[in-house]
């Protein structure tokens, strides 16, 4: 249960969610409720996917590259950092162009939701060595809860917004920067310290 919980969590502020629920209202202030709603549910199944490829996946990637896993951790770490320092200083929201098309994979789910330091941590995440299957599976069910969390959140945005109004949320989306500054210190000195030891 531990894992689980651990897996949800971790997961769950990586996502970044209120941000994401910022871009999201942002980019569909022209929409109908209804059509908020499947663009909500669609964002939510390319994210499970996009994160559960990247987190079973992620050894494959260490091995073709020939990258160590503390190298990866640094360099996650880092991006990660920098994604939180953004957040936590309110990166300005811009609207994509809503003529390209579908926006629920890109712009919203990759790279508003999964941004690539959140790539970098999933790949962390999934390459950890002597991982017991019954381990991964909780951590794979932690993640799809914490997904599901992301999407209940985009699927209520436009009651959150009349709810919260836009300056809680924001308030929310710094204290998402300032949680995820701490994982990713966290990421960098495990690096750091497989490296010197």
């Amino acid at each position: 249960m531990q894992v689980f919980l651990n897996s949800y969590l971790k997961i769950f502020f990586l996502l970044t969610p209120f941000f994401a629920v910022t871009m999201f209202l942002a980019m569909t202030g022209d929409f109908d409720e209804h059509k908020k709603h499947k663009l909500a549910l669609k964002v939510t199944m390319a994210v499970i996917i996009t994160c559960i490829t990247i987190y079973l996946f992620g050894r494959v990637v260490f091995t073709i590259f020939g990258i160590t896993l503390d190298a990866f951790r640094i360099g996650a770490g880092v991006l990660l950092f920098i994604s939180a320092i953004s957040l936590v200083q309110g990166a300005p929201v811009k609207e994509e162009k809503k003529e390209s098309g579908d926006i629920s994979v890109v712009p919203l789910a990759i790279p508003i939701t999964v941004g690539p330091a959140t790539i970098g941590a999933l790949l962390v995440m999934g390459a950890e060595p002597n991982v017991a299957p019954a381990t991964k599976m909780l951590s794979v069910a932690g993640l799809v809860c914490a997904t599901l969390s992301v999407g209940a959140l985009l699927y209520t945005a436009g009651w959150l917004e009349r709810w919260m109004g836009h300056t809680r949320l924001t308030i929310l989306s710094k204290l998402t920067g300032l949680i995820l500054a701490s994982i990713a210190a966290q990421m960098i000195f495990t690096g750091i310290r497989g490296f010197l030891g």
